[in-house]
């Protein structure tokens, strides 16, 4: 970013102006610092979000798809990586450290900033105190959402180490589409007969799509 003067180069503009006055392009030229022979960091900025249509595309890159992109390498996509993880954490962050869930939205306001990303199905479990309070969330598996594969053992572990009284279970659709298969249905009943077992009450079963989710509960699946 040299060739540029001054007052135009990104890390520049960014302490006079803010970060809010780049570009995405120039955000990432800032992240990665060097451009190569035939691109500028601005210039492989813009190049990332042609290659892999646009932030998201970027966001939901593997380590190896970036690092393979020339001009980039191992270090840099990393970094990129290492800034996206910092931008799902802060989204979750809350000053009170045990949210109250009210609702779907309060979930979803929760998890949808991580889960909408995530090429894999994942399944993850808010563990609830009797005010539910969020006492913890943890992921319960990686992988096709099916009942031979999430058992209640796992979903509930969690929850009787940490005295939950209540769960929520929430996973994501990587086609962006919410909408809740019959295998969702499926393994939502049979985690809801193993919570009146066990004495800890799975609440709703929240399924993340791209920018929007759907609650079980609120739709009578369960």
């Amino acid at each position: 970013m040299k060739e540029l003067p001054t007052d135009e180069r990104p890390r520049e503009r960014l302490a006079k102006y803010g970060a809010h006055a780049l570009s995405t392009a120039e955000l990432i030229g800032v992240l990665i610092r060097t451009g190569n022979a035939e691109r500028s960091a601005v210039s492989l900025g813009e190049f990332l979000l042609a290659e892999f249509g646009n932030v998201k595309g970027i966001a939901s890159a593997t380590l190896d798809q970036l690092a393979s992109v020339k001009g980039l390498g191992l270090a840099k996509a990393a970094e990129i990586q290492a800034a996206i993880e910092f931008g799902h954490r802060l989204a979750l962050f809350t000053d009170d450290d045990r949210p109250a869930i009210g609702g779907p939205q309060d979930v979803a306001n929760l998890i949808m900033p991580e889960l909408r990303y995530i090429k894999k199905e994942t399944l993850k479990s808010l563990l609830l105190d009797t005010k539910n309070r969020v006492i913890g969330i943890k992921t319960v598996s990686i992988g096709d959402l099916s009942s031979s594969i999430v058992h209640p053992r796992e979903v509930f572990k969690d929850a009787v180490t940490a005295s939950a009284a209540s769960i929520i279970v929430a996973h994501n659709h990587p086609s962006g589409d919410p909408t809740p298969s019959r295998e969702d249905v499926a393994v939502t009943k049979r985690l809801m007969e193993a919570g009146e077992i066990m004495g800890i009450e799975l609440l709703d079963h929240i399924v993340v799509g791209d920018g929007n989710f759907v609650s079980l509960k609120e739709k009578g699946l369960i």
